[in-house]
């Protein structure tokens, strides 16, 4: 997909999401409550996701910026005689 064609498509959500929003305080309550929800799974997800990748960074480098090399894994290789 090229890059035009990833934000048109974002584009076009994000639309149908500011319509949605617009429509919400008119809706029946099973589709307030049904939107609340998938809300709070998308904000779950990316909540996880920055978690996952700040725990990932941080122990692939230490607080300073620079790596930590205690953690990375060396092959062992049998002496030649």
């Amino acid at each position: 997909m090229s890059s035009e064609g990833f934000l048109k498509e974002m584009q076009t959500i994000g639309e149908k999401f500011l319509l949605k929003l617009q429509k919400l305080p008119k809706a029946d309550p099973v589709e307030i409550v049904s939107f609340c929800v998938v809300l709070l799974f998308i904000v779950t997800v990316l909540i996880l996701m920055i978690i996952a990748c700040s725990c990932c960074c941080y122990s692939c480098c230490s607080c300073d910026g620079h790596p930590d090399h205690r953690h990375r894994k060396t092959q062992v290789r049998p002496i030649a005689h």
